[in-house]
């Protein structure tokens, strides 16, 4: 699946988390996250359960809280759209601090806080404990679409490639005067641009015909390995199941 990359995502650990397959990791995740999504937003235990497992999951994984804390910040503009549902929504209203709100926004806000929360911690939880190469080798194993998973490995392969290309252009540019603060000079950013996108282009057609005098027939070779057996998926699916039952008790109860 070609060569592994470094991801700012992934965590070199030691961990039985880090040695399962990916693509049981992978099937969990998926899974804990649908239970997620469809359990009942007023089944507040339920959520509160949910957060445990992943507590657990990252602390067999020795992630630390505070690695995942400073990077699910990426989902503060959903916060933000979640904090003005109560303001804006319509029906019985109720007072918190002085403040009128809505009893439907106050739902609404809350079901995507703790549910985009707990999605995001999952999937930094797949990334922290599996390599970009490996995600894509999980995902052949599950039997993803060829033409994705190829094209996510060709992007990663050459994403570093097209990154030193830019980096290398930008100082070229600044060494003959080109000063990104002046607003008149983003015309050459511009023709910079255009530029590395036909570096990119020839670069990957002269990649294709090589590949293609090797023998490339549209398939990349079969990853080294025969996937996961009986007892990490056994593993992999306490998690799903656990979250299974913490929803199902909380409808039952």
């Amino acid at each position: 699946m070609g060569a592994g990359h470094a991801h700012a995502l992934h965590l070199d650990r030691d961990s039985p988390v880090h040695r399962m397959a990916p693509e049981v990791k992978i099937a969990a995740m998926v899974l804990f996250t649908i239970i997620v999504v469809v359990t009942p937003r007023e089944r507040f235990w339920a959520f509160a359960g949910y957060a445990v497992l992943l507590a657990v999951v990252a602390a067999l994984a020795r992630v630390r809280p505070g690695w995942l804390l400073k990077r699910s910040l990426i989902e503060v503009p959903f916060v933000i759209l979640a904090v003005a549902l109560p303001f804006v929504g319509e029906g019985e209203t109720v007072t918190v601090f002085g403040l009128s709100l809505t009893v439907e926004g106050l739902y609404g806000a809350w079901n995507i806080f703790i549910k985009g929360t707990l999605g995001v911690l999952a999937s930094l939880l797949l990334s922290a404990t599996t390599t970009p190469r490996d995600l894509l080798v999980g995902l052949d194993r599950l039997r993803c679409p060829q033409i994705i998973t190829q094209i996510a490995t060709f992007m990663l392969r050459y994403l570093e490639v097209i990154s030193g290309e830019a980096r290398r252009m930008r100082i070229a540019r600044i060494s003959r005067g080109y000063d990104p603060r002046f607003l008149w000079q983003v015309k050459a950013f511009a023709i910079g641009v255009g530029s590395l996108f036909l570096r990119a282009f020839e670069r990957g057609e002269r990649v294709y015909l090589a590949m293609v005098s090797r023998g490339y027939t549209g398939r990349l070779p079969a990853p080294e390995g025969a996937g996961a057996g009986v007892g990490q998926w056994s593993a992999a699916a306490v998690l799903p199941l656990a979250a299974a039952a913490i929803a199902l008790g909380t409808v039952l109860s």
